[in-house]
């Protein structure tokens, strides 16, 4: 990544002030502003995000919002309420108060005499889902937004829910998380004699968010308030929603297209969960100067830059990474590939994009349907345990490995190899007859694409609770013996098979460590033949494609400097106990610790998560989180230990957690949790 020190604007760099809220709660914020701001007032870029500001997010920072300076804009990075340096405390995400918080900021920002009113808002997971809730409120001042790996629907796509299956690793992981986040300690040096007082305050009231999320396994209003998909007209403002096939959001990018009236475009590349310029895999591209055209054409409307950035509206409203058939790694520093462009999605020309029906035969998945017979689906509880992490940000060990493993343990439906090869773009869709022997029962289905040396690459998958067969918001339990129907959607993908490949579809009753699963084995019984088939969504190549503009090269900022005190490092194993038969995932990571030479402030961040289960006993999972967080500068040095189980009978999710923080190596705080949630047809 080109790093730029010389820019059209000399930079100012306000390093801390408060934003006051109607109710008196106080928000810290960092602002970097050209220096003339104050003479020739500029357009406001928000990012708004509880990652506090002084260390959590202070080097990310620093390689993009100095860089918008530069070309003239003020760029506002903000604490939430319960965060970093800010006051309050941070009950839940994206409650009302935060939202209504951003929208206080907002308004202050068109306040400032550097600001002329004009404001964009952007950032990454939470800064993007809260972008897309707030510009739901259609607060005047703001213009336009730029969201990436973020979601529309907070049911359907977040770290909660799958298909209405519980995320098993990351129900409790993101929960603990979030625990050690929210009981770090305010900065002593912006807070001064009573950062200890408010940092008390906040760790008598910081809840254990497992509980709530648990507490709601169906769409209720509880997933429906901050999901934009609900009413996406609310929606008014200019959109560019940003994502990578690697990351677990990109259904949201293809569905806020179709949805959406606004203003909008897309961009996907084949990148895990960071920022297109440093994300992997490659290829990276020169977001900062993406985003710049964005800004340029929708925050300075009468200005030479708007003029030199009018195109970016003329371009296709959606542009991807389509990638190719490659060797599967649990690692990728770069995925083989190419850009392709959609003028607008849904496609306007649906002869290019027809769907293609696969038949799911005994023996074979062919375009052409064999009598129907019903064919019993493995019950392994372990398959999945190749599906690598449903968070992945690139590192080595995030991405699936090779499928055969699991494809063993799974009911496959295999292609003959295609001579032509075959493109996909969109969201894969199984349509499946069956029958259960129980009334509680899940489906897991991944789409597959096969080498001639059998290696099997996974393209897609995705998840269903046949209990919420006929929608999320009342499930139905299922009666066993009953033959139905149901679809299984699969994650939004694009992927080119190549000559000689062939697709293969595998389900299966579980899916660990993703899914936490049935409280019985259950057999599926799986009816082949003309009600049972998988929708490809294929796309034929264009010649338009090739004439694409490149992305420009990745530039940043000048970094903040830092020094390593402890190299990061990870492991990520599984073990198989074969006397008992069961298996042992472990991910163990450790960011490493390093000062911020400015300001001499530490940190540190460790996690590991452990899940076991014994292969013929679902009841089995057993799950431990465990985190730990140091912040310290000089003699000042405060640790935060935070760790969770979680496991389940057939009636109840078990919970227990436990959070403890040092101040100088004594225990300044200490408590416990430990409860249970009713199941409710999970």
């Amino acid at each position: 990544m080109k790093i730029k020190t010389e820019f059209p604007h000399e930079i100012q760099t306000i390093k801390h002030i408060w934003i006051t809220m109607p109710d008196g709660c106080r928000l810290a914020a960092r602002i970097w502003l050209p220096k003339d701001a104050q003479e020739n007032p500029v357009p406001a870029i928000l990012e708004y995000i509880p990652y506090r500001k002084n260390d959590g997010t202070a080097l990310r920072d620093s390689l993009y919002h100095p860089y918008f300076a530069g070309h003239g804009y003020a760029a506002i990075r903000v604490d939430m309420r319960g965060s970093g340096d800010s006051e309050g405390v941070m009950l839940d995400e994206y409650l009302q108060q935060e939202l209504d918080d951003a929208v206080s900021v907002i308004t202050w920002l068109t306040e400032q005499t550097w600001c002329n009113a004009s404001v964009g808002m952007m950032g990454k997971s939470w800064g993007g889902f809260n972008s897309l809730q707030v510009a739901a409120l259609q607060p005047p001042a703001l213009k336009a937004i730029i969201t990436v790996c973020s979601t529309d629907d907070r049911y359907a796509d977040d770290v909660h829910y799958k298909g209405g299956c519980v995320l098993a690793t990351d129900m409790l992981g993101w929960s603990t998380t979030m625990l050690a986040w929210n009981a770090r300690p305010p900065d002593p040096e912006v807070l001064g004699e009573s950062w200890r007082e408010r940092w008390l305050e906040r760790l008598e009231q910081t809840p254990l968010l497992v509980k709530e999320w648990l507490s709601h396994p169906h769409r209720d209003a509880y997933w429906k308030h901050g999901s934009i998909c609900e009413d996406f007209s609310n929606v008014q403002c200019a959109v560019y929603a940003v994502g990578g096939w690697a990351d677990p959001y990109s259904n949201a990018i293809l569905r806020m297209l179709s949805g959406l009236s606004c203003p909008r475009k897309a961009l996907i590349g084949p990148w895990s969960h960071e920022y297109p310029q440093r994300a992997l895999p490659g290829p990276q591209i020169g977001f900062v100067q993406e985003c710049l055209r964005w800004w340029d054409y929708w925050l300075k409307p009468d200005s030479p830059e708007r003029k030199a950035a009018s195109g970016i509206m003329d371009e296709p409203m959606l542009q991807v990474w389509m990638p190719e058939s490659v060797a599967p790694k649990t690692h990728h520093e770069f995925r083989p590939g190419r850009w392709i462009a959609e003028p607008l999605w849904p496609p306007e020309n649906p002869l290019r994009n027809e769907s293609q029906l696969w038949y799911l035969n005994p023996d074979s998945l062919s375009q052409t349907p064999e009598t129907e017979l019903p064919v019993l689906c493995p019950n392994s509880q372990t398959v999945g345990a190749n599906a690598g992490v449903w968070f992945p940000m690139g590192e080595a060990g995030d991405l699936p490995g090779d499928q055969r493993t699991d494809d063993a343990k799974s009911l496959c439906f295999t292609s003959a190899p295609l001579t032509e090869g075959m493109e996909i773009l969109g969201n894969p869709e199984v349509t499946v007859t069956l029958s259960v022997d129980l009334p509680k029962a899940l489906i897991a289905a991944r789409l597959c694409d096969v080498a001639p040396d059998g290696t099997s690459l996974l393209v897609s998958w995705g998840l269903l609770n046949l209990t919420h067969r006929n929608g999320h918001e009342n499930p139905e339990a299922l009666i066993p013996g009953e033959k139905f129907t149901a679809k299984v959607q699969l994650n939004a993908c694009a992927h080119s098979l190549k000559s000689g490949h062939r697709w293969r579809l595998s389900l299966t009753s579980a899916y660990f460590p993703h899914a936490w699963p049935s409280p019985e084995s259950t057999v599926l019984s799986i009816f082949t033949g003309r009600k049972t088939f998988l929708m490809l969504p294929f796309r034929s190549a264009r010649p338009e494609d090739v004439l694409l503009p490149e992305f420009l090269v990745p530039e940043c900022s000048q970094p903040l400097a830092t020094e390593e005190l402890r190299t990061a490092n990870r492991k990520r194993t599984l073990e198989h106990e074969m006397l008992e038969d069961s298996f042992t995932l472990t991910n163990k990571v450790d960011n490493g610790r390093y000062r911020f030479v400015d300001d001499g402030l530490e940190t540190e961040d460790l996690s590991c998560d452990t899940l076991s289960l014994i292969e013929d006993n679902p009841l089995s999972l057993h799950i431990c989180c465990e985190r730990t967080a140091g912040i310290g500068r000089g003699n000042w040095q405060t640790r935060v230990e935070a760790s969770g189980t979680m496991s389940a009978t057939s009636v109840n999710f078990e919970v227990t957690s436990k959070l403890e923080v040092f101040e100088e190596e004594q225990r300044i705080f200490f408590r416990t949790w430990d409860f249970q949630v009713s199941r409710n047809g999970v």
